[in-house]
């Protein structure tokens, strides 16, 4: 079996090594560059099957290149997971909203690298449910057609915001959803949603799924996502 290819950009060249070794070791082939200017000419040269992209790089930072991968078509739907410290929340906001799939806050463990690796490309080979699909996610059953959520036997009288944001969610599971991107995604309702108003939402939520409301998990100053 061909083995995947991952293109790590980090520009300290320890970090960069420590993950190089982790990947290769469990049977990735990696490359990998300090210079955000070099990732884009690795990556539309040979793409890779995933990206890990530190945000804080010398001239054309980590935004910069996500950016331009996601405007070219031939390099939109590369897999990418962001890496960057706690104190830049607001960079890993910016990333998630240009589309990167995941993010790593450092320092991190090679353990947790090679499993968000592994569960990023898991979701980009399993095709997403279409619309109507029924999920079927533990002891969860949502029906969107009926507007019908089950947990084990039991029904769950759920608002349509709050069925909307739950189904936004599990169709997805472990990606991370900003607040900002549900509410683009429930936009256009007959009320207006905020922010803020999708943590009262999801309190909400939590509370009627009961047992199954551990599975959306709050993503600390990012947003939320569903447990995979």
């Amino acid at each position: 079996m061909k083995k995947k290819r991952v293109l790590i950009v980090e520009d300290d060249p320890d970090i960069l090594g420590l993950m190089k070794h982790t990947l290769e070791r469990d049977g990735y082939a990696v490359a990998g560059t300090t210079r955000g200017e070099d990732s884009l000419r690795l990556v539309r040269h040979e793409p890779p099957n995933l990206l890990i992209l530190d945000l804080m790089l010398p001239g054309i930072d980590g935004l910069e290149v996500l950016r331009e991968l996601r405007a070219d078509a031939k390099t939109r739907q590369i897999p990418t997971i962001i890496v960057s410290a706690k104190s830049e929340e607001s960079d890993i906001v910016s990333g998630l909203e240009l589309g990167a799939d995941d993010y790593l806050t450092k320092p991190f463990s090679p353990r947790v690298l090679v499993a968000r690796v592994r569960a990023v490309l898991r979701r980009k080979e399993k095709p997403e449910p279409a619309g109507d699909e029924v999920i079927r996610i533990h002891d969860l059953v949502i029906h969107p057609g009926r507007h019908e959520v089950l947990v084990g036997k039991r029904a769950v009288e759920l608002t349509f915001t709050e069925f909307r944001i739950l189904h936004i969610l599990a169709r997805r599971p472990g990606w991370v959803f900003t607040r900002d991107r549900i509410v683009d995604a429930i936009h256009g309702e007959p009320y207006p949603v905020t922010d803020r108003a999708v943590d009262v939402q999801i309190v909400g939520l939590r509370k009627k799924l009961g047992r199954a409301g551990d599975y959306i998990e709050t993503v600390r100053g990012v947003g939320y996502r569903f447990k995979e």
